[in-house]
């Protein structure tokens, strides 16, 4: 292993929050950029501390983050030939420490590191012991250690510091998972939460594949969580992880176990159950254990789940571990619902009387985000429980604006991973699963059918020749949004905007009868082209944003990987964050200030030509849009926009891959100065390119030296340009869910075409 930490081309990038290719450039451009260290002719890895004065020096990053800091010592302690997450064991301990017993740490720190190297690890042993009980020894704790390990530890205290040590360990398990997203794909919170909350509070819960432990940390400290992971390592980090997210005063051993094992092959609980059981299995596994697992007592009745249902073999292994009333819910693909292959195993959950519920999900609820993944209720049967009915749920609707609810949203078009509306998901699943199972359990009249939404089946219904449990497929679809009172309403709305579109004279400015106008961004190649409205100038030159910067009229702030977010209503309400789709969209802030992680990297671009991290003062963590502003995506892709006063972006941070440019009103117009940033020529000069991308270098962007009353000519012309962009977007959006609708209202019998058509 190297004796001090390297970085990569790439982590390089993360830390001065530019692309790859930026740092490509900066190499071939400037002699004094550090010499490799190791790595290879095609990746490369240069000195951190090399690297972090270079940037330091070239005015590209004021200090280098703390996160930063400790992920890179984590670096450096991997041994190449062991697990990369096992320096990450001794880091936990070391929080878990000044989580549990903060008072200890800071006697231990004085210490010189002669007596530190022996003291800390019995420290960490003793605390360790004491809250994970045997699941002490899975962590391998060494019983002496290094300068750079306890250069870790000072570190760590400090990152404590400021985010406390339950949030310090959730930053870095969420650098990890980013490290490795092939290998590891943790359940979001959110839907972490939702099996939670279906599950209810039980007095013990299992997750046989339970990763980093995130469906167990859904559930209150206080029940005793267990958990299995085929990698000892892995589960480790998770045992870690929920006692530094326990109550540091809540006595040791605490009630949570994750043992190491494959729980198919080699089952870590045999024949314990529990009151719930929480699972997202790994999906289409065909070594799964077929063959040696034939006459497994898992199986009801002797049916083996197929070679190529792994999925049905994890449903089966779940519900065997669920004592009699107790529930299991498992996230799994939607094909689980329909392959022929697992059919009779679906019919056999069907006759049982196991399976309670199919809940289809929106794409973007878990990974893998692109798939609408279901939620499978079970409840393992009671003698004499003689219940047979399912509840066929589709909440996929959730990823999108309910047109009824919100025609305005509708016309935006909302859809995607980051857009899962979690408020309206919880309360749609939970409503009817909460309804529909106190039914089951009292004995009272079952739910009404909701069209659209859910619908209540009897189990024999569902078994013919496919027992495709498949929501959509049972689920009565819903009336024409709004009826005739909403469709009207929306075809006034239409009317309206294009009304606006049928006279360009409204919206766009007339061009000048002789076809002249002022030269744009590019002037060299542009000079004469026409700007409608407006008379000749001459352009006699151009000035870049950079030097507008060092001049002192315009600040510019990048925001790199941008604030931390989360979905807007997946919690309590918080700062709002724009994202870079929010912007190119033209919708509001779809996400909030995630105040429990931290701000990442941040290159801020301010009077000064400085750059910092998020947290200093003027960084573009600390930025907040304000009227005046304009924003710009990284990407580029000619969108610029002026945030006029009352907008809903005023107060929001930035999120990822974000330029705000500050225009100094007295001396530099944002109409004319979104104008220019739009236009073909200065953003095709000032794009940089890397393998599948261009990235706009804000910097290099060129504007024409005009003076303010032609700018502001120039500005009142573009922004009526962006106003008619604007319009015939909102009307192609509403245009679309109009036909949508009434295309449903003709489908279903709910509206008759007109007479003589």
């Amino acid at each position: 292993m190297p004796d001090r930490p390297e970085v990569t081309a790439v982590e390089i990038a993360r830390l001065a929050g530019v692309g790859r290719a930026a740092v490509s450039n900066w190499r071939r451009r400037h002699a004094d950029f550090p010499r490799p260290v190791g790595g290879t002719d095609s990746s490369p890895t240069f000195a951190l501390d090399e690297v972090a004065d270079w940037l330091r020096g070239q005015g590209k990053i004021a200090e280098l983050p703390l996160l930063e800091r400790v992920w890179q010592l984590l670096e450096t302690l991997r041994d190449p030939a062991g697990h990369p997450a096992a320096p990450l064991l001794q880091a936990g301990a070391v929080l878990l420490l000044l989580h549990r017993e903060p008072g200890r740490w800071p006697a231990l720190a004085a210490e010189p590191d002669t007596r530190l190297a022996t003291a800390l690890p019995r420290a960490l042993a003793d605390v360790a012991g004491r809250t994970l009980g045997d699941g002490a020894a899975a962590l391998r704790l060494p019983g002496l250690l290094g300068s750079t390990q306890l250069d870790l530890a000072r570190l760590l205290a400090e990152l404590a510091s400021a985010a406390g040590a339950p949030g310090a360990y959730e930053q870095l398990l969420t650098r990890y998972a980013e490290a490795n997203s092939r290998q590891l794909s943790p359940t979001p919170p959110e839907a972490a939460e939702l099996l939670a909350a279906v599950a209810g509070v039980p007095a013990t819960v299992l997750d046989p594949a339970s990763g980093l432990g995130a469906l167990l940390l859904a559930l209150p400290s206080t029940t005793g969580r267990y958990g299995q992971d085929a990698d000892q390592v892995t589960g480790a980090l998770a045992a870690l992880r929920l006692a530094l997210h326990a109550p540091a005063a809540e006595p040791g051993p605490l009630p949570a176990e994750i043992r190491a094992g494959d729980a198919l092959r080699a089952d870590g609980y045999p024949g314990d159950t529990f009151e719930a059981v929480l699972c997202q299995p790994p999906y289409n596994e065909r070594d799964w254990g077929h063959d040696e697992l034939q006459f497994d007592t898992r199986w009801p009745g002797g049916l083996v789940p197929p070679r190529g249902e792994s999925e049905l073999a994890w449903v089966l292994h779940c519900l065997a571990h669920t004592r009699p009333g107790g529930l299991a819910a498992l996230l799994l693909p939607p094909t689980v619902a329909g392959r022929r292959a697992g059919r009779r195993v679906r019919a056999e959950l069907l006759r049982s009387g196991a399976l309670r519920a199919v809940v289809a999900l929106p794409a973007g609820a878990a990974p893998p985000y692109g798939v609408p993944l279901h939620l499978w209720v079970l409840r393992a049967p009671r003698p004499g429980d003689d219940f047979r009915q399912v509840l066929m749920l589709d909440a996929s609707s959730a990823s999108s604006a309910s047109l009824a609810a919100s025609p305005a949203a509708a016309e935006t078009g909302e859809g995607g991973r980051d857009r899962v509306r979690w408020a309206e998901l919880r309360r749609t699943v939970l409503d009817a699963w909460r309804a529909f199972d106190l039914a089951a359990r009292e004995g009272l009249p079952l739910p009404e059918d909701r069209p659209g939404v859910h619908r209540t089946m009897a189990a024999i219904d569902l078994l013919d020749d496919e027992t495709d449990l498949s929501p959509a497929r049972h689920v009565p679809p819903a009336s024409p949004v709004g009826g005739a009172a909403e469709l009207a309403h929306l075809t006034g709305r239409l009317r309206e905007l294009l009304g606006g579109l049928a006279d360009p004279a409204a919206l766009l400015p007339e061009p000048g009868a002789d076809g002249s106008g002022v030269a744009g961004a590019g002037a060299a190649d542009a000079a004469g082209a026409a700007a409608p409205g407006l008379s000749a100038v001459s352009v006699v030159s151009v000035v870049s944003v950079g030097e507008l910067v060092r001049g002192g009229v315009l600040e510019v702030y990048s925001s790199g990987s941008g604030a931390p977010a989360r979905p807007a209503g997946a919690g309590p309400a918080g700062t709002p964050v724009l994202t870079d789709q929010d912007l190119i969209a033209g919708n509001p802030p779809s996400a909030v200030l995630d105040t429990a992680r931290p701000t990442g990297t941040t290159g801020t671009t301010g009077t000064t030509g400085t750059t910092g991290p998020a947290g200093a003062t003027g960084a573009a963590g600390d930025v907040r849009i304000r009227p005046g502003d304009v924003l710009v995506p990284a990407l580029g892709g000619g969108v610029a926009r002026v945030v006029p006063p009352g907008s809903p972006l005023t107060g929001a941070a930035l999120g990822r891959q974000l330029h705000l440019l500050r225009p100094d009103p007295a001396a530099l117009d944002p109409d004319f100065l979104a104008g220019q940033l739009r236009s073909t020529a200065s953003t095709r000069r000032a794009a940089s390119h890397a393998s599948t991308t261009a990235r706009l270098d804000i910097r290099r962007v060129e504007l024409p030296r005009l003076p303010l009353a032609e700018q502001r000519a120039l500005g009142a012309a573009f922004a009526g340009l962006a106003t008619f962009d604007t319009t015939l977007q909102q009307a192609a959006a509403l245009a679309r869910t109009l036909t949508q609708a009434l295309t449903d209202a003709l489908a279903t019998g709910t509206l008759q075409p007109p007479k003589g058509s």
